[in-house]
């Protein structure tokens, strides 16, 4: 794996957004896993902001990793919080974005979503391949949809599952490990003191590491980059 750490939030954000330009800057298709969380949102904010015209929005084509079952329009929507924070801002086509509607049936939104990568990705290994996914990590090591009591759903056959959360008990649609790992390059995106514990441990493969989703990211490209600021990093000696 690869670190990167960045002296804050934003110039995390602006070190991925470059990267992200880089990629669309090649001239062929970047199909792109999005994350939401509060640390894409400050990504995004910096797209829009200082890349919003340099970034060729024509080849980015839009999927995500794992959104609530909730309509579009409701706050806790990651659909919702890209559209806000990016999209409205940006001359993205239409045509090349591609939601969870999380105002269908969870099981069947699960179905329908798997068939979309499926249909929209290439192949490669049997399996729908993202050139970029992008994770988050939660306080209690948990990434995309997939928490640590219901850590076996990431080994799951399908593309997409219906992950609970442990708390809320909400529904939510997210992909499973096969896509992850089968990705050209997957990035976590991690930021904050309250993640240090948790981004120590899954790196140095200590403590408890074993429980947290988090830690399954292998990717078979090995093509996996922490983008962390210096507070989320700071245990890493």
């Amino acid at each position: 794996m690869n670190i990167t750490i960045s002296s804050s939030k934003t110039a995390l954000a602006e070190e991925f957004s470059y990267y992200l330009k880089e990629l669309a800057d090649k001239g062929e298709k970047v199909h792109v896993a999005l994350s939401g969380g509060s640390t894409p949102k400050v990504i995004f904010d910096y797209m829009a902001e200082y890349l919003g015209n340099e970034i060729l929005w024509q080849n980015i084509y839009f999927y995500w990793g794992d959104e609530r079952c909730v309509p579009p329009t409701d706050s806790e929507s990651n659909y919702k919080m890209t559209v806000d924070h990016l999209i409205s801002k940006v001359d993205i086509p239409e045509s090349n974005i591609f939601r969870v509607l999380g105002e269908e049936d969870p099981s069947l939104e699960a179905i329908r979503y798997g068939n979309v990568l499926d249909k929209e990705l290439p192949q490669v290994n049997g399996i729908p391949q993202f050139d970029l996914v992008m994770l988050g990590m939660g306080d209690d090591g948990h990434t995309v949809s997939i928490f640590p009591n219901s850590i076996e759903l990431w080994d799951a056959e399908e593309n997409c599952v219906v992950a609970t959360h442990p708390d809320s008990g909400q529904k939510r649609v997210t992909i499973t490990g096969k896509i992850v790992n089968n990705a050209k390059e997957v990035a976590f995106l991690v930021t904050g003191v309250n993640k240090a514990e948790k981004v120590r441990e899954i790196v140095m493969e200590e403590g408890d590491f074993a429980k947290y989703p988090a830690h399954l990211v292998q990717p078979s490209s090995e093509n996996l980059t922490w983008y962390l600021d210096e507070d989320a990093a700071e245990k890493l000696g």
